[in-house]
């Protein structure tokens, strides 16, 4: 089985601040339970106002020094925090697990991905990313990055540990000083990276945890010490920590809700697509915004709606597919098939009676479901139903498949499978999202590239990850200099 391995003792997570482990101030805790079998794997403490003023200001302290070593020397015990990250891999995966839902494959997997982020990191003491002009007789200009100061990522439950890998090497390597706040809901895999940080040889308070709830990431979006933000979570969320963070002048970065498409078209690869296809809407249990979860089936595409309804129907939950954060998600995704099939749409893979694996029966399990002839205004058609759900809607052209695609409010991914050419630029050049998928139902991009969507899937300027990071988490500074009087003189020189 590809299911976690529950510890023999509870979890206890703490703040990280000035680079030990630090209880809250008010001795508030809250259960960390394991959405596999709904029990209590560990706590962790709720951080108030006072809690998010030590970190700052313990990142505050850290960071005058941490701005001007050289970035060599920054990047040093990113080194070093690589090689305990491969070490620890299979332990982080399984924290991650246990306290997300995921398979172990999935959580696995998840990390590699942020430790190609890391990996990007440690390329940027190599890339040129300054340079200097002689533009003028006598005169020079240079453009230098430079740090912003402390920083902060909130990060939520469905990655507990690729998102903050996605933020804080790099953050931390541009110069700045990293805080982090965690999902409430999993905390762990990120308190056990904050352990392996310090353990790396960062200085003390140069990357700071700081857990709790809504309480604490407000506090963290209104301190005066704090000059950006980079958010992940729901779109109306990530709205609202927007407003919130630019309403005090600080730089952000929020990235939110998803609708994906898979456009399908009659000379797609069999064996392709139903693979890509039901891995997209099924992996992580459909809680990812990369997850796809409409199929715009154009023309005759019977055979390959029906082989991906069958692949789907063969998954065993807790083999193949994890559970779901909590009760209130599984309940959200059951009434959203309930209202699909009141609508009138068709359930042609139902997994609200999916069992879960022996021993289990205590979590929160949804198993895959396939909702065949829906039509557009439909609720699961338009809403994030965040869960293992695809919604596939008929169209006769590809023209309207891409109108549908079009009206959706948002903008993270398209894929399109087809053996055409043609099609695919077609799909490329017109969607409306900011990452987009040929022949790939996932369609992130690796670094250098960076990670970001369009319309209300991201809230700001610029990505997250790749080259995006590096500009999200720092600024230019350009200096122009001069050294002897020159004959021809003027207010430009």
């Amino acid at each position: 089985m590809n299911l976690v391995e529950v510890p023999p003792s509870a979890h206890v997570c703490e703040n990280l601040i000035a680079g030990r482990r630090q209880p809250v101030t008010k001795g508030i805790r809250r259960d960390i339970v394991s959405p596999y079998s709904g029990t209590r794997v560990g706590t962790v403490g709720l951080s108030s106002v006072e809690d998010v003023a030590a970190a700052v200001a313990a990142a505050q302290a850290a960071f005058p020094a941490w701005r001007l070593t050289p970035l060599k020397e920054r990047t040093r015990p990113l080194f070093q925090f690589r090689e305990l990250l491969t070490r620890h891999l299979d332990e982080l995966a399984n924290l991650a697990a246990l306290e997300a839902g995921k398979t172990r494959d999935e959580a696995r997997a998840g990390l590699q991905k942020g430790l190609e982020v890391v990996e990007f990191a440690l390329s940027l003491q190599n890339l040129d990313d300054g340079g200097a002009l002689e533009v003028s007789r006598g005169v020079t200009c240079e453009a230098r990055r430079e740090p912003l100061g402390v920083v902060v990522g909130i990060t939520p439950f469905n990655f507990p540990g690729m998102v903050p890998l996605w933020m804080f090497p790099i953050a931390v390597t541009v110069g700045n000083a990293f805080i982090l706040k965690p999902s409430e809901k999993v905390p762990m895999t990120a308190c056990r990276l904050g352990e392996l940080m310090v353990e790396a040889g960062y200085p003390a308070g140069v990357f700071s945890i700081v857990n709790g709830d809504r309480e604490a990431a407000m506090a963290l979006v209104d301190h005066p010490g704090v000059q950006a933000v980079a958010f992940v979570g729901s779109s109306a969320a990530a709205r609202a920590v927007y407003a919130r963070a630019t309403g005090h002048g600080k730089r952000a970065l929020c990235l939110g809700s998803a609708k994906n498409h898979i456009i399908v078209v009659p000379d797609a690869n069999e064996a392709v697509t139903v693979r890509g296809v039901v891995d997209s809407f099924t992996g992580c249990a459909g809680q990812r915004c990369m997850a796809s979860s409409v199929l715009l089936a154009v023309g005759d595409v019977d055979h390959l709606v029906d082989g991906i309804a069958a692949e789907a129907a063969r998954i065993q939950l807790g083999k193949g597919m994890g559970a779901l954060i909590d009760g209130a998600a599984e309940e959200r995704i059951r009434k959203a098939i309930d209202t699909a099939e009141k609508e009138g749409a068709q359930i042609k893979v139902d997994g609200r009676a999916s069992k879960p694996p022996a021993g289990y029966e205590g979590g929160h399990w949804v198993g895959a479901t396939v909702i065949d002839r829906a039509r557009p205004e439909m609720e699961c058609a338009r809403s994030e139903i965040f869960g293992p759900v695809l919604t596939v809607i008929r169209v006769p052209t590809l023209e309207q498949a891409l109108a549908i695609e079009e009206r959706i409010p948002y903008g993270n991914a398209t894929s399109v499978f087809t053996s055409s050419g043609a099609v695919a630029r077609a799909v490329a050049d017109r969607a409306t999202s900011g990452m987009i998928g040929v022949n790939i139902g996932v369609p992130v991009p690796r670094e250098p590239f960076s990670f970001g969507g369009t319309k209300d899937s991201r809230f700001g300027h610029g990505d997250i990850t790749g080259r995006g990071g590096v500009e999200f988490w720092s600024q230019l500074k350009k200096v122009t200099t001069k050294w002897a009087l020159q004959s021809d003189a003027s207010w430009m020189s």
